[in-house]
Protein backbone atom coordinates (compact mmCIF):
# COMPACT_ATOMS: atom_id res chain seq x y z
CA UNK A 1 0.00 0.00 0.00
CA UNK A 2 1.27 3.33 -0.81
CA UNK A 3 0.67 7.11 0.92
CA UNK A 4 1.62 10.43 -0.30
CA UNK A 5 3.39 12.41 2.60
CA UNK A 6 5.37 15.92 2.27
CA UNK A 7 9.02 14.99 1.55
CA UNK A 8 10.42 17.84 4.65
CA UNK A 9 8.07 17.35 7.50
CA UNK A 10 6.43 13.59 6.77
CA UNK A 11 2.99 14.59 7.22
CA UNK A 12 0.83 12.88 5.14
CA UNK A 13 -1.36 13.99 2.38
CA UNK A 14 -5.09 13.91 2.79
CA UNK A 15 -8.23 15.40 0.93
CA UNK A 16 -10.55 17.61 2.77
CA UNK A 17 -14.20 17.57 2.49
CA UNK A 18 -15.33 21.14 2.09
CA UNK A 19 -18.98 19.57 3.26
CA UNK A 20 -17.92 17.88 6.45
CA UNK A 21 -14.41 19.45 6.67
CA UNK A 22 -13.34 15.53 7.32
CA UNK A 23 -9.82 14.96 6.35
CA UNK A 24 -9.34 11.57 4.28
CA UNK A 25 -5.95 9.65 3.26
CA UNK A 26 -5.65 7.92 0.31
CA UNK A 27 -4.24 4.39 0.73
CA UNK A 28 -3.20 3.46 -2.85
CA UNK A 29 -2.85 -0.78 -3.70
CA UNK A 30 -0.65 0.35 -6.32
CA UNK A 31 2.29 2.50 -6.44
CA UNK A 32 1.83 3.55 -10.09
CA UNK A 33 -1.30 5.21 -9.41
CA UNK A 34 -0.11 6.81 -6.33
CA UNK A 35 2.99 7.88 -8.50
CA UNK A 36 -0.06 9.13 -11.44
CA UNK A 37 -1.81 10.81 -8.83
CA UNK A 38 1.17 12.97 -7.82
CA UNK A 39 2.29 13.79 -11.16
CA UNK A 40 -1.26 15.53 -11.46
CA UNK A 41 -0.79 17.11 -8.29
CA UNK A 42 2.46 18.62 -9.37
CA UNK A 43 1.21 19.26 -12.84
CA UNK A 44 -1.69 21.44 -10.42
CA UNK A 45 1.18 23.30 -9.17
CA UNK A 46 0.16 21.51 -5.76
CA UNK A 47 2.51 23.88 -3.32
CA UNK A 48 4.04 21.08 -1.08
CA UNK A 49 6.92 18.21 -2.23
CA UNK A 50 5.49 15.02 -1.68
CA UNK A 51 6.86 11.44 -2.33
CA UNK A 52 5.55 8.43 -2.22
CA UNK A 53 5.94 6.29 0.50
CA UNK A 54 4.89 2.34 1.24
CA UNK A 55 3.21 1.50 4.64
CA UNK A 56 0.99 -1.14 5.97
CA UNK A 57 -2.97 -0.45 5.84
CA UNK A 58 -3.12 -1.31 9.38
CA UNK A 59 -0.88 1.23 10.63
CA UNK A 60 -2.29 4.10 8.44
CA UNK A 61 -6.13 3.00 9.32
CA UNK A 62 -4.49 3.39 13.77
CA UNK A 63 -2.84 6.98 12.68
CA UNK A 64 -5.78 8.11 10.95
CA UNK A 65 -8.16 6.90 14.02
CA UNK A 66 -5.59 8.95 16.58
CA UNK A 67 -5.76 11.95 14.30
CA UNK A 68 -9.47 12.27 13.43
CA UNK A 69 -9.08 11.29 9.89
CA UNK A 70 -10.46 8.55 7.47
CA UNK A 71 -8.89 6.70 4.89
CA UNK A 72 -10.09 5.46 1.69
CA UNK A 73 -8.76 2.38 -0.05
CA UNK A 74 -7.83 3.23 -3.90
CA UNK A 75 -7.93 -0.27 -5.93
CA UNK A 76 -6.21 -0.32 -9.37
CA UNK A 77 -9.89 -0.10 -10.78
CA UNK A 78 -11.00 3.39 -9.17
CA UNK A 79 -10.25 6.63 -11.05
CA UNK A 80 -9.49 9.54 -8.71
CA UNK A 81 -8.44 13.06 -9.56
CA UNK A 82 -7.04 15.70 -6.99
CA UNK A 83 -9.42 18.29 -6.41
CA UNK A 84 -8.57 22.09 -7.81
Amino acid sequence: MFILTEFKSGGVYAVSNILTDQKTVQVFEKKDDADRYLMLLESNDYPDKLEVLEVDQDVVAINCSKFGYEYTVISPDDFVIPPL
